[in-house]
């Protein structure tokens, strides 16, 4: 998925890891290797939710576009979850 998805200042990529319990989610600039944004619901956050405070981190470093990484997961569930949270924060891919 990786070697085909690839993020950069101006379109960070949106990454998605799941664990049995929880869920993250970060902005990753692939070509300088930096994070801009990190969020996970470790403090019991609803998953829509917590694509919200994803797209209001990001829209306060100036980011408005992205490029979803599911990592490998079915998109339906918490990753439709979080992406749909994402989007109603104002974050487009």
């Amino acid at each position: 998925m990786r070697a085909k998805i690839k993020g950069t200042k101006e379109r960070p990529r949106l990454s998605v890891f799941k664990s049995n319990k929880y869920i993250y989610a970060q902005l990753i600039d692939d070509v300088d290797g930096k994070v801009f944004a990190a969020v996970s619901n470790r403090k019991g956050e609803a998953t829509g939710e917590l694509g919200k405070l994803l797209a209001k981190k990001a829209t306060d470093k100036g980011i408005k576009l992205a490029v979803f990484d599911r990592g490998g997961y079915k998109f339906h569930g918490k990753v439709l979850e979080l992406a749909k949270g994402a989007r109603e924060g104002g974050l487009k891919f």
